[in-house]
């Protein structure tokens, strides 16, 4: 099985303090991505916050993208972008950000929209909510079932989310995740962010040592 890895998002409202608990959280692990999520924030806002934060994470060797906004990703030279499907149409993005950068796409629990945008050229599918969460308002709840049948039919990554945590992602994890997207199950762990990529690192470790 390959190795599982931590697709990491940054919380709704980033705190004062946040450069300090990213740092400490990119240096705790194997992370493989992070996603700018600032939900209704203005331009100036996402883009102060990418300049910030995107050197912290090339510096760990994870690609930074940024949520909804293809646009901003050329103004601040992000890897790419992730879209939802009442953002941006991938053949958009696609189109506005070149074969070279990341487009990932929000696919729900849906089969259809998962093979629509795999089929299309998407860098990875995101299923979900898995779990109940609190960060966003998630539409659709997702089995792990819909992992292990995309991790059999295609070779295209799929992204888990939705409330997930160390204590219960492992069954993601074994159906088949390429990457568990985490917000919440990281920021607001209870023994810090650091503490829960640590976690989530021995978690993939077990899962891919059998």
């Amino acid at each position: 099985m390959t190795r599982c890895r931590l697709y990491l998002i940054t919380p709704p409202v980033l705190p004062p303090d946040f450069e300090d608990a990213f740092a400490r959280a990119l240096g705790a692990g194997d992370v493989a991505c992070v996603q700018l999520r600032l939900k209704g924030a203005d331009d100036a806002t996402i883009l102060r916050a990418a300049e910030a934060l995107m050197p912290l994470a090339l510096d760990k060797e994870a690609a930074f993208l940024i949520n909804d906004r293809p646009d901003l990703v050329l103004r601040c030279g992000a890897d790419g972008a992730h879209v939802g499907q009442s953002d941006m149409p991938y053949a958009q993005a696609r189109a506005l950000l070149g074969p070279d950068r990341i487009v990932g796409v929000t696919c729900h629990d849906s089969r259809h929209l998962a093979m629509e945008a795999g089929e299309a050229g998407a860098d990875y599918v995101a299923f979900g909510a898995f779990y109940p969460t609190a960060t966003k308002d998630a539409p659709t709840q997702a089995a792990p079932e819909l992992l292990e049948w995309w991790a059999q039919l295609m070779e295209v990554p799929c992204v888990a989310i939705g409330g997930i945590t160390p204590d219960n992602a492992e069954p993601l994890v074994r159906a088949g995740a390429d990457f568990l997207a985490v917000s919440a199950g990281v920021w607001a762990h209870p023994e810090g962010p650091a503490a829960a990529v640590r976690a989530f690192d021995a978690l993939f470790d077990r899962v891919a040592e059998g």
